[in-house]
């Protein structure tokens, strides 16, 4: 039974966009130090959920409560300033005309004399944080519009980790990798954990959920419809329950 109480809780959130509601009082919790899962369908409202609680949307109603203090909504700089947030989007939110390392440090370049970028520096500490994390990026000069999906997820990846905020969101993070390339991020996600790192991992892969979750929770038609711990349960038996979820909600 779990006694502490959850580092981040989204309580009654409502968003909808002209005639489609995409959220209808999603209400779920996150315990601090572990890793949970939010799974649904296409179009059960899981990216805009993670939006809401990154401050890139702002809901319709509803709370949010990081820490032991509540917000009706986020901005971009609350959440990752106040709430210690950050996050990886589906669509990666990268610069395709900047490199690795200016991707890196988007928004927070290192500069000296004031006024130059010291890319020397940047470049070197972003070799060594994909160096630490087992990314491989053969030209760190290249625009990542030009590179693999694989290796644009994982500098997104790598730019979230480096932001060291205590809750990192992942929205669907490993969707464009390859095998080798999403068993290191998993192997990431594991170190991540056990450093205490509060995780939100949002994805359609249930196989994966239950490689690395400890709690997952069941978003349909914009709101949540169970919640249970992985040791509970099987991806069969997830499977099955999203099915039954889907089904009942449409008689």
């Amino acid at each position: 039974m779990e006694t502490e109480t959850p580092l981040l809780i989204i309580n009654n959130i409502y968003k909808s966009f002209g005639h489609v509601q995409a959220l209808r009082g999603a209400s779920f919790s996150a315990p601090r130090g572990k890793v949970t899962a939010i799974v649904g369908d296409n179009g059960s409202g899981k990216s805009t959920l993670a939006k809401i609680i990154s401050g890139c949307l702002k809901p319709d109603s509803g709370e949010i409560t990081i820490n032991g203090r509540t917000y009706p909504s986020l901005t971009n700089h609350q959440a990752i300033y106040e709430g210690n947030i950050g996050t990886v989007y589906q669509d990666l939110a990268l610069d395709n005309l900047k490199n690795a390392y200016e991707n890196i440090f988007l928004g927070r370049e290192d500069i000296h004399f004031g006024v130059f970028l010291n890319r020397k520096k940047m470049r070197e500490k972003a070799a060594a944080l994909f160096q630490a994390l087992a990314i491989d990026i053969p030209d760190m000069e290249l625009p990542v519009g030009s590179m693999s999906g694989g290796q644009r997820q994982a500098i997104a990846i790598a730019r979230a980790i480096d932001m060291d905020r205590q809750i990192l969101i992942f929205d669907e993070p490993t969707s464009a990798m390859g095998m080798k390339e999403t068993q290191h991020t998993m192997d990431l996600f594991q170190r991540l954990k056990d450093e205490g790192r509060t995780i939100l991992l949002i994805s359609h892969n249930l196989f994966q959920v239950f490689d690395i979750a400890d709690r997952i929770a069941v978003l349909d038609k914009g709101c949540f419809v169970d919640t249970f711990s992985t040791a509970e349960s099987s991806p069969q038996k997830l499977h099955d329950r999203i099915v039954k979820e889907e089904m009942e909600l449409e008689q």
